[in-house]
């Protein structure tokens, strides 16, 4: 390692302790990895040498001890606990600025989001797809493994069943459910709006305060601007109307956001835009800003980042762009805790960043909405597409070409139309009767909900596992799960049984750390060996040692 830098100062060593050579890689990497500690590059006898202790004389004063070197470079300690905005983790209650987004169907589950809770982050249950007797038990669950650490549960935008839409809200509400991710929403919704000022108050110092708070996920401005502005005054009449809000928390409904916090969501599995986080983030800082100015909110709403955070680099960067905390999910998927079968871990611990594409999404069909999924071992892609291009291109099942029929009934169904219709209608007749009453009226929406009873399987089948429908698995999945296989390969992290939520955490967490020091010596022209800077996964133990050192 070499410095170009004249002399910023002096290095002091301790006495009882000798200075490392840092033409040794390993010395140079211990010193990085104790984050909590400073980090010393000074110059002796010709050699640069590295410290974690020791006293730093800024300024080029004269020499003030026989024992004292010339200081090249100085970094100060960096704890993983800082990283981000403080404002954020005081808000939830958390030790580190790290969020394990909402993964439907439950695959962010219960253990994953108490694993989440203990280790100071916070998890989002991934309700949206289950039945609200299963979220109930799951907010059970929650409540008796975690107490009063934090968590939440997803609120999912369901424009084709608004009112399941309400009735999570009438759960989450009755149960006293604190925290929500709201997700996939193209506008808020009279239930959002209704937990979001379900109970707003003054308290004794007169402050506006929302017991509920709304963690939204956005992608685009248009969307991102309605969650930064206060509720809409037509969905505040429409709750005066049904008596569900009080006049005097309508007047306080002006002075806050909709939202508490927002998750720029760049290219990510599921529901996405595929927007490139480099562009994103700095714009929906910038509307935020400019939204808080606008209407003088109290609390500043802090911004995140989700979509490729999948290394220390990467988290790094997204801190260094002022992201107030980070938001992981389609690597948590391939952990252990997730809530989904050991099939799609293993197929999602050999996938590579190319192995995605974008295919329908079951829940807005016909709206043309899409997320992105696993390619690499599956054809659901490919189907999904096909039940998407006939539906466009026909007006009812009867239409659709002989041969595509028998193609769908014999690859996608494995029954007949009418077999598959008739478990779709018992489906809808307990979910939502009024779907059935549409279906047997207009011919082209039956098919719709046909496709998408197909669609909707697909996602179940990857998270039971079912042997004889591997090929059909819906495995939601963005690209930095190849990133993530790529950076974690001969490590103890390359085998999906070793993936703890936690420990990869905390390995983007300290490893971002790492990486933000990095580059502070950079900044100070100190040039580094390439081996310093790729930071390999450890395991828990080992960065708790480090931190703890």
């Amino acid at each position: 390692m070499e410095s170009k830098t004249n002399p910023a100062g002096w290095w002091i060593p301790p006495a009882d302790v000798a200075p490392d050579r840092a033409n040794r890689v390993d010395s140079m990497r211990h010193v990085l990895y104790r984050v909590g500690k400073p980090l010393f590059v000074a110059v002796s006898e010709g050699e640069t040498v590295v410290a974690c202790d020791g006293t730093a004389l800024m300024g080029r004063g004269d020499r003030p001890s026989e024992s004292a070197l010339p200081l090249k470079a100085w970094i100060p300690p960096l704890d993983p606990a800082d990283l981000g905005d403080p404002v954020f983790r005081r808000r939830y209650g958390l030790r580190f600025p790290y969020v394990a987004g909402a993964m439907a169907n439950g695959i962010t589950s219960v253990e994953m989001v108490r694993s989440m809770g203990e280790a100071g982050m916070i998890g989002f249950f991934g309700a949206a797809g289950l039945s609200l007797d299963r979220i109930e038990s799951a907010i059970d669950d929650l409540k008796a493994k975690l107490g009063d650490r934090p968590y939440g549960c997803n609120l999912i935008h369901s424009p084709y069943d608004p009112a399941l839409e309400e009735a999570t809200v009438d759960l989450y509400l009755r149960r006293g459910i604190r925290r929500v991710s709201a997700s996939a929403y193209l506008d808020l919704t009279p239930s959002l709006v209704r937990y979001r000022l379900s109970g707003i108050h003054r308290d004794p110092k007169g402050r506006v305060v929302c017991p509920n708070q709304v963690l939204a996920k956005v992608s685009r401005v248009e969307v991102a601007r309605k969650f930064l502005s206060p509720a809409p005054a037509k969905w505040i009449a429409h709750l005066l109307d049904r008596g569900l809000l009080a006049a005097e928390q309508a007047a306080l409904a002006e002075g806050v956001p909709m939202a508490d916090d927002m998750t720029a969501e760049a290219d990510s599995g599921g529901h996405t835009d595929n927007r490139p986080a480099l562009a994103l983030l700095p714009v929906m800082t910038r509307l935020r800003d400019e939204m808080t100015d606008r209407y003088q909110y109290g609390e500043p709403v802090c911004v995140g980042l989700a979509g490729g955070i999948a290394t220390p680099e990467s988290t790094a960067a997204a801190f260094a762009m002022g992201a107030a905390y980070v938001l992981t999910g389609s690597i948590n998927q391939s952990c252990v805790e997730a809530g989904t079968s050991d099939a799609v871990r293993r197929m999602l611990a050999e996938a590579e960043q190319a192995d995605v594409v974008m295919a329908p999404a079951a829940d807005m069909f016909e709206m043309g909405v899409k997320v992105q999924v696993l390619k690499r071992g599956t054809l659901f892609a490919v189907r999904a597409a096909k039940l998407y291009d006939l539906y466009r291109r026909y007006d009812s099942w009867e239409a659709v070409p002989a041969s595509e029929r028998v193609r769908l009934e014999r690859d996608c169904f494995r029954k007949s139309y009418a077999e598959e219709w008739a478990d779709t209608r018992r489906f809808f007749l307990h979910r939502d009767p009024k779907q059935i009453d549409r279906a047997e009226r207009d011919p082209r929406h039956q098919m719709a909900l046909v496709f998408r009873s197909y669609l909707g399987q697909s996602s179940n089948w990857a998270v039971s596992g079912d042997p004889q429908r591997k090929v059909d698995y819906q495995i939601w999945c963005g690209p930095a799960m190849g990133t993530f296989n790529e950076w974690v390969r001969g490590s103890l992290l390359e085998p999906p049984e070793n993936r703890t939520v936690t420990t990869v955490a905390m390995n983007l967490l300290w490893g971002a750390a790492v990486i933000t020091r990095i580059n502070w010596l950079r900044l100070q022209r100190v040039d580094l060996p390439p081996e310093v800077c790729h930071v390999p996964p450890l395991s828990t133990e080992q960065i708790r040692h480090y931190l703890e050192e």
